[in-house]
């Protein structure tokens, strides 16, 4: 209040404020240079990547398998997920404490995470422990000791997360949309079910990941602060006997649009949960950087038009983004938000609109250039630490992209013209191809929907179930 009444007083005193200056234009977003790398590759067939990084002496490990949920047999989406957890349950020489214990002693903590198409053993440590930790990761992929004391508790948590997951509209929608775009192939199946779960067990989880799990499909990322002549030494040593596997071919997926609305019936929701979208290019195609510059400034960012219309200026729904759902050689592009229930067709009808009018007319110079400095500078700021760095190098190495994809990313960019995104708009995202899924209230929402689309309603599923 004391600051308030003083600066009440000097106005009145006939002192004025400076106005606030203007500040500087933007300056060039710099180009991604990855710091001098190592590769290499051991006779078995394990990758190697070895990054100096940064002035902080710790050090990432990645461990990345080719191993996802794309390689679940049906029947069993989520297994990947359950033999994940089950890795950090102890190796033939650890008990699990033993590992935690182990992972702290040199510095961070190790983890695994599983994707759709790659599983991940990570860790971070101090740097003059990258040699132990590499044997530590090496150890826990090469020995694990899959314990069947630790599979109910396991297992029953894997059932809490899906009863979790299917009591959400946001997975249900996301497993709608996953079924309509990719049918009965492994990326349609995204949330499991819980009584295919109860039925998994411990040999099907060793099986799964023996069976994937070699040294021909894994590569392995250091970034960091390390001695890479020690480090080298270690990879040798600990991955040297590691043998190689025969998995099975991944089903080829086939993406397929059409213009169909999928209804999943939420009684009682105050709001709806919509997916809007349809396949794309992936990485490897020429225009997708286009693409990425054109799903910016469609619906990618919290100034885009179609957040600006449907948040700002109507206030349909508090957080609308769009986004690129990648996998190897497929894509999708999808706008998403949760709408109040009332507001459900209108707000589409405006998705819909703000996509027809970048198909008939270009952006503006200034509009497409602020877009540009936003993806060149965030791509920049997610390769300023190890754990990025990493992600980068997967990225480019899952999708089979050239050496210098990421150095030359930030001007390809920004050579992107307004023609350009009219041209990706026309040519990808027409509003008559797209997939729609609402998980709402039918009774509010069914007839309104009918306008976008052959309508398709599906009930709520009830077998959730939880220990």
């Amino acid at each position: 209040m004391l600051r308030i009444l003083l600066g009440l007083s000097l106005l009145a005193g006939g002192i004025t404020l400076a106005a606030p200056e203007t500040p500087p234009p933007a300056g060039p977003t710099p180009s991604f240079e990855l710091p001098a790398t190592t590769r290499f590759k051991l006779p078995s067939g394990l990758q190697i990547t070895l990054v100096p990084y940064g002035a902080v002496p710790k050090s990432n490990v990645s461990l990345v398998v080719r191993l996802g949920n794309v390689d679940e047999p049906a029947g069993q989406t989520g297994l990947t997920d359950l033999a994940g957890k089950l890795l950090l349950q102890g190796t033939a020489t650890r008990s699990a404490v033993q590992l935690a214990e182990s992972a702290a002693r040199l510095g961070g903590a190790l983890a695994v995470n599983v994707r759709e198409d790659e599983t991940s053993l990570d860790m971070d440590c101090l740097g003059d422990s990258t040699a132990d930790a590499v044997r530590l990761v090496a150890e826990v992929a090469r020995t694990p000791s899959f314990p069947a004391s630790e599979l109910p508790r396991l297992r029953g948590d894997l059932l809490r997360q899906v009863a979790i997951e299917r009591s959400q509209p946001q997975p249900l929608a996301e497993d709608a949309f996953a079924r309509a775009i990719y049918g009965s192939h492994p990326y349609g199946r995204v949330l499991p079910v819980a009584a295919e779960v109860e039925t998994f067990t411990l040999e099907q989880a060793r099986q799964l990941w023996t069976r994937y799990a070699g040294a021909d499909r894994a590569h392995l990322y250091v970034v960091g602060r390390f001695d890479a002549a020690t480090v080298r030494a270690a990879v040798e040593e600990a991955f040297g006997g590691w043998g190689k596997v025969k998995a099975p071919a991944r089903p080829k997926a086939t993406p397929r649009g059409g213009k169909r609305v999928l209804l999943v019936d939420r009684p009682g929701a105050v709001q709806s949960t919509v997916r809007i979208g349809l396949p794309v290019v992936p990485p490897t195609s020429p225009d997708y950087i286009p693409l990425v510059v054109t799903d910016m400034l469609l619906g990618g960012n919290f100034s885009s038009r179609i957040t600006a219309n449907i948040r700002e200026k109507r206030g349909y729904t508090y957080s609308p983004r769009s986004a690129l759902g990648l996998h190897p050689g497929v894509g999708t592009w999808v706008e998403q938000a949760d709408v109040t229930t009332k507001d459900t067709a209108a707000a589409l009808r405006e998705v819909v609109a703000e996509v027809e009018r970048l198909r008939k007319e270009p952006p503006g110079v200034e509009e497409l250039a602020g877009v540009q400095r936003y993806i060149g500078g965030t791509f920049v700021l997610r390769n300023s630490d190890r754990a990025g760095i990493i992600g980068q190098l997967r990225f480019v190495d899952l999708h089979g992209l050239p050496a210098d994809w990421l150095r030359t990313y930030v001007q390809r960019v920004e050579a992107v013209k307004p023609g350009d995104v009219t041209r990706i708009t026309r040519k990808y995202l027409d509003p008559s191809r797209m997939t729609l899924v609402v998980v709402g209230d039918r009774k509010v929402v069914e007839d309104s929907l009918k306008q976008f689309g052959p309508l398709k309603v599906e009930a709520p599923r009830q077998e959730v179930r939880a220990p």
